[in-house]
């Protein structure tokens, strides 16, 4: 067991340890505010106070996990032997030379995102605002890499602690924004399509609009049948994430209430997760969520537990909140849709810290690592490069044995029109994931 001592007691480092040492490191640990106790006590032994008490490991304390306010904060960054390093420490005594307690909390809390930042065009906190950005170690999960080196010291100087091992685990998630090109649009909706698709002079999309319409041929975004089959042969855990709104400028699914899209999110049910898609507005408009959750429910006869906000539109705390006050106990929207790698600097699901009240959630944050439109859009990728970038972040998330999330959708698995040759890149992933958890950890 691993002793750690500490001055005083507090939410944020309480929450902090518990991340660490229970969740990331797997360690059993105890924690007193007694200095005799401490000395008293054997074993593997960390402080983190102002300076070490006798021999043990020691992390300098910052007192940024002793406040209870918002204000910017000096990170004080540096980079030793490649890793990024926040809150540095320039005591001898220091273990780590940075105090890691405050940078785990700095990146899992986003704290970042409570303070004045400029929105974007769709009202969100901008990859390129973030610190990670600006340092250029966003493509790494530094939460679990300061883990693991803390986890090194104190292996080195206590090698008969017994940290129990990680598994690299895959969580393959899909979100249905549209679930048809063409079918159950409704007759305005097809009649629309058609003539813009003659005013547009494309003749062979307003064919195949037609065909699908009579059943000559599949609809190009049906590719739920492949998914199935892929989610089988690679045993994949899955998460199908559904916008299930009435239609709004960015909206844009079949009806909620249309029979067949009912019978798909069912069938889809019985193999994988169904999680809701809150719709654009849902943000400005909470009892919208609400309603969507409600509906989604009855469809599939089971609480809804997943979300992952629609555009990656959403505030905090208050989009947490209104998730939690739903019912919904995991979300899946930490990430960005224009840039890959890690916004809160982790790979391993955590729950949700409430800065502003100053406390500890019991909803759990899944971060994502990329998004296909992220690769194609944002960073404007050929498929042959977006899968080189892919195969980075998921060897960085071995390294680690943390959790390896991907965000496709359905539209893009298609394999139509601006998306030819990505399901390749799909597929290299699957596999490539595949063999990693064969190799075992």
């Amino acid at each position: 067991m691993l002793v750690i001592y500490i001055d005083r007691q507090t939410n944020r480092l309480g929450y902090t340890i518990n991340l660490l040492f229970k969740e990331i490191l797997q360690v059993e640990y105890m924690v007193t505010t007694s200095r005799e106790q401490f000395i008293a006590l054997s074993g593997a032994k960390l402080s983190y106070c102002d300076s070490r008490l006798f021999d043990e490991i020691h992390i300098t304390n910052s007192q940024f996990l002793f406040e209870t306010n918002i204000y910017s904060v000096e990170v004080d960054y540096t980079e030793q032997d490649g890793i990024p390093k926040l809150f540095r420490n320039y005591g001898d005594d220091d273990s780590l030379g940075f105090d890691v307690f405050a940078a785990v909390f700095y990146m899992v809390s986003r704290y970042e995102e409570y303070l004045p930042f400029i929105r974007d065009k769709h009202s969100r906190f901008c990859a390129s605002d973030s610190i990670a950005y600006k340092k250029e170690f966003f493509a790494k999960p530094v939460v679990n890499i300061w883990a693991e080196l803390l986890k090194q010291k104190i292996k080195d100087k206590y090698p008969e602690i017994n940290f129990k091992p990680r598994q690299f685990r895959f969580i393959n998630t899909v979100d249905v924004d549209m679930a048809y090109s063409y079918k159950n649009k409704g007759f305005y909706r097809t009649v629309g399509g058609f003539l813009r698709d003659l005013k547009n002079g494309d003749f062979k999309q307003c064919v195949q609009r037609f065909r699908v319409l009579l059943n000559i041929e599949k609809d190009p975004y049906d590719c739920f049948d492949y998914l199935l089959g892929f989610i089988s042969k690679y045993k994949l855990a899955t998460v199908f994430f559904f916008l299930f709104s009435m239609r709004t400028k960015y909206d844009k699914n079949i009806s909620p209430y249309n029979n067949d899209f009912q019978l798909l999110i069912k069938s889809l049910g019985d193999y994988s997760s169904i999680g809701i898609h809150p719709s654009y507005y849902s943000t400005e408009y909470p009892q919208d969520m609400t309603e969507q959750i409600k509906l989604l429910s009855e469809i599939i006869h089971k609480n809804i537990r997943q979300s992952r906000f629609h555009y990656l539109r959403f505030n905090l705390p208050e989009s947490y909140r209104n998730l939690i006050e739903n019912g919904i106990e995991e979300d899946y929207s930490m990430g960005y849709s224009d840039h890959i790698g890690f916004r809160a600097g982790i790979c391993t699901p955590y729950n949700f810290y409430d800065l502003e009240r100053d406390c500890e959630t019991g909803m759990k944050v899944y971060p994502f690592a990329y998004m296909d439109v992220a690769l194609k859009n944002g960073l404007e990728l050929s498929s042959d490069e977006a899968w080189q970038k892919i195969k980075d972040l998921i060897d960085e998330v071995k390294r680690v044995n943390g959790d390896f999330i991907s965000v496709w959708h359905n539209e893009s698995l298609s394999g139509c029109g601006q998306w030819q040759g990505w399901r390749d890149v799909y597929e290299k992933q699957a596999e490539y994931v595949y063999n990693k958890q064969i190799l075992k950890n």
